[in-house]
């Protein structure tokens, strides 16, 4: 553990509330409960982990649905029974379909308004219906936002330009840092670790877990890539470079 967390206050059922905001735009996602182990899990796997009082089991964050949280900071208030977590959050972080989950605005006179758009349909998306046949064949088409293009194109040089930042500064807590403070040998046992993840994915042939795995690849990759100072622009462009 890159700290300790004998300061952590949980409370009598030994659980901790935790905040989930986005770390680029500080959008709050989502609020869960943890407890000691989904704490140690989310520190170090580096994605999200809680515990379910419904079901009385720890959970990750997007093992269904494949929009993992990818963990950027972890802080606690002043009195320590609060826990707040910006992540890089893959897909949306709303079990409706929602990027939020606070996506119903109350307004004075006591009505409720749904704001924002479905990013995907949860129906679907946790096998409670087929999609549609005409969606499979001939997907629906829009033109995106300049930020849904960014965060959909660029997804991998914001990604790589945080882990980055994040070798140089080494904030305390976050998940990079702890990589880059183990060195080598620990990204690269990462790296294996998360190739043989990808491997049995796919043997399983479960969808949501080879997009999970290949997520956590792509991630401990781009890691590896800061550690030996190579730019993820001399990756692509040799790429291109191999196109016939």
């Amino acid at each position: 553990m890159p700290y300790k967390l004998d300061k952590i206050k949980l409370d009598k059922d030994g659980l901790i509330p935790a905040v989930i905001q986005d770390a680029r735009t500080y959008e709050v996602l989502m609020v869960a409960w943890m407890n000691r182990d989904a704490i140690e899990k989310t520190v170090t796997t580096g994605h999200t982990w809680f515990w379910s009082r419904s079901r009385q089991k720890l959970w990750q964050k997007g093992e269904t649905s494949g929009h993992v949280q990818i963990v950027d900071e972890i802080y606690h208030d002043c009195d320590a029974d609060t826990l707040l977590i910006r992540v890089n959050q893959v897909g949306a972080a709303c079990h409706e379909g929602y990027r939020s989950c606070f996506h119903y605005r109350m307004d004075p006179t006591g009505g409720v308004a749904v704001v924002g758009e479905l990013a995907f349909d949860p129906d679907v998306v946790y096998g409670r219906k087929p999609p549609e046949a005409d969606e499979v064949k001939k997907p629906r088409k829009r033109v995106l936002s300049e930020e849904e293009f960014q965060a959909t194109c660029g997804v991998l040089e914001m990604l790589y330009a945080l882990i980055k930042d994040r070798k140089q500064k080494r904030p305390a807590g976050a998940y990079t840092t702890y990589l880059f403070d183990k060195g080598l040998d620990k990204i690269l046992k990462k790296v294996g670790e998360e190739t043989t993840e990808v491997i049995v994915g796919a043997k399983n042939n479960i969808r949501e877990e080879v997009i999970n795995e290949v997520a956590d690849l792509f991630f401990h990759v781009l890691v590896l890539l800061a550690e030996k100072n190579v730019h993820l622009d001399d990756v692509l462009r040799e790429l291109q470079a191999r196109r016939k």
